[in-house]
Parts: C-alpha cells; structure tokens; sequence
C-alpha cells in the first residue's frame, strides 16, 4: 500500500483491509492496538521482546502472529514483512534500533492515540459526531487531573471516561459500543512525541488541552530537556476552544502562545492567586472561575472551597491546582459551576498519592509514592515541611540537587532508599549538610521499608510527618511505585501493631 493510501485512513470505515502492520511491543496499549487493526481487516505482526502470558495467549485468537525475542536489532521477520505502517507501544524511545529504521525506511510511524483518533468515527452520538477530547498532559498530576475532569464531566451529565496513560488504552473507548460524548486522555511524554508527527488534514484536534506543569522527567528517554518539553508542547496542536496553562508556570504559558490552534481558542490560566478575566484561581479561600462568563471583567463564579476541600484531604495546593485545571476544562464543555462542587464532593485520590497511613503518638505517616520524580517531591515537601523525608530509587538521569537545595534542607531528617544513592547522599553533604541523614542498604525488597520505617520512628517528634516522596521511579528495587507504597504502609502497620500502648489511630 502506498504512503498516499495509508495517509486517507481516517475513518474506520476506510479500507483497512489488507494493510500491513508492525506493532512493536505487547502490553495493554500494544494489545489493543494488534486488537483494533485485526478486527479492522489488517495483516497484523506483533514485534515484542516479552510477552504477558494473557495477551500472547489472544494473539492467535484474534488472527495476529508475533515475534518475540531480543530488538537490539531489526529482526529479519520484520524486515521481510515489509509493514505499511508501523505502530509503536510508548515504551520505545527515539533512539530504539526499531525506530530508527522505520524512519529510515520511511515507513510511516504511529502511536496508539493516532491510531484512535483515525478511527474514532466508529461509534458517534446522536448527532453523528465523534466523541470530542480532552488532552492532559504534565510532568505531574496528570492521572488526578484526568480523574477529576471526567468526573466533573459525568456530574455535568456527559458521557465521559478516563483513557490513555490513565491505564484504559483510548482504542478501548474509541470501540466501546455504549459510546462516550467526552474522552479524556492522559498523554505521556512518550505518547505525544509519537503524537507530535502527525501530518495531513485530520491530523488530531482536541476540544481543549492542557500542560500542568514541567519539569525535567524521563530524559533518558527523549534524550534532552529541550526534547521532553517539546514533546509536552505538541498537546496544544491544534485545540480549538480552551487551551489550559498553569500561570506559576511560564513554560506552559509559552507552549500556548507558540502552539498552532484553531482560530478562536482562548487560553485559560490557572493558579492559586488572584485570577484575571480570563483565568481560573482562589480568592479569600474559595475557588473561583472569571473565564467562562460573560460578565468576566467584573464578576467571578463560586466552584468551592479550601475549606470544604480540605475536609476531603484535598486541600494541598498541588492538589488544588490540579482542581482549578480540571474545572477549567470541564467549564469549557459547559458544566456548571454546581456540578464541579457536587463532583469535588465525591472525589477521593488514588492510593499512593499524598495518603496518610496512620497517626501514631502525634506522628502522621504519609505515603506518596507517586511521587516519582524531583518536581512531584519538591510539591509534597511544601505542602508538609519539616518532614522525616524518605527519598530514593531510580533518578531516570534527573539531577536532584534543587530539590534537596530549595526543599531537603528544611526535612527534619533523609532516609534514602535504592539501590544508587550516591547522587542524593552527596546532594545532602553539599547542600543540606545540617540534616540528619541515614541510608537503607538492604538489598531485599522484602527489608527495605521495615528498617525505613524504625529509621524514621526513631528520628520523628510529636507533631512530625513522616513522607515517603521518593523523587524517583521504583523498579530498581519495587514492582511499581504501588508495590513501594503498599510496602510502605504495610511496614508503618506493622510496626504499629508491634507497640503495646494502645495509641495507634490507623486513618480511614
């Protein structure tokens, strides 16, 4: 099939049949991806170095052969297969042997979100339109962000659900028969590089999009600073009602005023000052909107409060940032500011994200092992200074110097964990040579927590948090950063337990 003929696939009932796919790569978004282009009528070879048992056993169920083995270079069963169209799971960088022969070769490259939006005319609504998108993206809050917006959507009576980095591939939406008036999709970094090359006339159009924030993240995998923020950027292409920028953060206001969008898309600011007339802020403790009214100049909408947050522990600021950037796209689908309370009213976090374990003898012990990188910690400290920091794992080649500069220094103590700890440790000795600071050499997963947990009983006061913000991925010595978060707090309880007093208050 020629590049002109591939480049006119974009509707599912365009003719898919025959068309020659490489999918590289078998996890949930590789699956769905192998899954969608065979029930389209693709010829379809899946590419992967490892295989979940479950998805290689539906493989040849659904008509799809697959190579698995090494990929440090092209296998020839690729080679010989001569795909049209390669699609790639958001695991493979850049600089991966396969993608650079596929660009090399000139075959065109696609992710599984470019796939989706080909497609999305499979199931419309009434009217006959695809379900609009809503694009997130950030170093951080991404996933809490995706939540809230589709909450804050279903409360506005939208049929609406939450896809993509999230853990629910879009392909999956994009097919589900019920049908949706509203998907929205959480972008890594990685989704949106291959996002980002897009070409043609229907190349995605999202309603609204929004970048939290940035910081450095995942260099390893795009390569430099400049890279990563230029594949955040690309969420913005295209949008054509409201593009969300973090006003604290000027990066982001610069991805806007530099994206390519629709005529007639507004940016919206968020952030927890003052808002202007076009923005979205706090005001005397209460959340309001002075974007989407026609009295904007002079007047602002009441969403909620710190204080009513704050009885749902969703009062960090962090956390009431992303709030004011979930309501902004939700105003811009038209939910009321009503429907926004009502939903905040329901919400709770996921696990591992700012959760407090237990209390015990006035110390609060506080899991957020989502915190997997420098910016995402230095977030939790501010909301929680003082802490017995617990710190450590895989740096992903970030460098952790500002944050144990601006925010380590004032921990009451470091514990750190993982397997390299060298670059934090000098980064105490060098910036924050006043902290207390002990190091977990255990080697055994199972070790790990139990001694991070009587390292901190030991150090922390009455009145103290202790913060497990690790500021690094997990999978040098976890599973996940669950796995390290479950770890955590099944360590605090046992500890707990083991102290005869009486006194534990395990939190609800």
């Amino acid at each position: 099939m020629s590049t002109r003929n591939v480049a006119s696939l974009t509707s599912w009932y365009a003719e898919w049949k025959g068309l020659r796919v490489a999918v590289l790569g078998l996890s949930m978004t590789g699956f769905s991806a192998a899954d969608t282009l065979a029930e389209l009528g693709a010829e379809v070879l899946v590419v992967t170095e490892k295989a979940d048992p479950e998805y290689a056993r539906l493989l040849p169920v659904i008509g799809v052969e697959a190579h698995v083995g090494p990929l440090d270079t092209v296998p020839s069963v690729l080679a010989d297969f001569a795909p049209d169209v390669v699609i790639a799971s958001p695991g493979f960088p850049p600089s991966h042997p396969l993608i650079v022969w596929a660009l090399d070769a000139g075959i065109p490259l696609w992710g599984d979100v470019e796939l989706a939006w080909r497609v999305r005319d499979k199931v419309v609504r009434p009217d006959g339109r695809p379900a609009d998108w809503v694009l997130i993206t950030g170093t951080n809050g991404k996933t809490t962000t995706t939540r809230l917006t589709a909450e804050m959507l279903v409360a506005g009576g939208l049929r609406a659900v939450p896809v993509g980095n999230i853990g629910t591939p879009v392909l999956d939406a994009v097919r589900d028969p019920s049908g949706f008036d509203v998907l929205v999709v959480e972008l890594s970094s990685h989704q949106l590089w291959y996002l980002n090359r897009q070409t043609g006339d229907d190349a995605l159009s999202p309603h609204a999009a929004v970048c939290l924030n940035l910081a450095d993240d995942h260099l390893e995998w795009h390569g430099s600073v400049d890279a990563y923020r230029d594949a955040k950027a690309g969420v913005y292409a295209r949008t054509r009602v409201a593009c969300v920028y973090n006003k604290a953060d000027a990066v982001t206001r610069e991805m806007v005023e530099e994206a390519e969008v629709i005529e007639g898309a507004r940016a919206i600011g968020f952030d927890l000052g003052v808002p202007g007339p076009s923005d979205l802020g706090v005001v005397d403790g209460i959340l309001v909107d002075r974007a989407f009214l026609e009295e904007r100049a002079t007047s602002a909408l009441e969403l909620t409060t710190v204080a009513d947050l704050a009885e749902q522990g969703l009062a960090a600021p962090h956390v009431v940032s992303n709030i004011l950037a979930a309501s902004a796209l939700a105003r811009s689908l038209g939910v009321t500011p009503a429907d926004i309370h009502d939903a905040l009213e329901r919400f709770r976090l996921d696990p591992h994200r700012i959760q407090v374990i237990a209390a015990h003898r006035g110390v609060t012990w506080i899991d957020d092992s989502k915190a997997t990188n420098p910016h995402a910690a230095g977030s939790s400290l501010a909301a929680y200074p003082g802490a017995v920091w617990v710190v450590g794992g895989l740096l992903k080649g970030v460098d952790v110097t500002d944050l144990v500069r601006t925010r380590g220094a004032a921990a009451r103590a470091a514990i750190v964990i993982g397997v390299e700890r060298g670059d934090i440790v000098a980064a105490f000795e060098r910036h924050a040579p006043t902290v207390p600071l002990f190091e977990v050499d255990h080697t055994e997963t199972e070790n790990v927590m139990a001694r991070v947990v009587e390292l901190a009983a030991d150090v922390a006061r009455e009145g103290d948090t202790v913060l497990l913000a690790p500021a690094a991925a997990s999978f040098d010595q976890f599973a996940s950063y669950s796995d390290r978060g479950e770890r955590f707090a099944d360590a605090v309880r046992a500890w707990i337990a083991d102290q005869d007093d009486g006194t534990a208050r395990p939190h609800d």
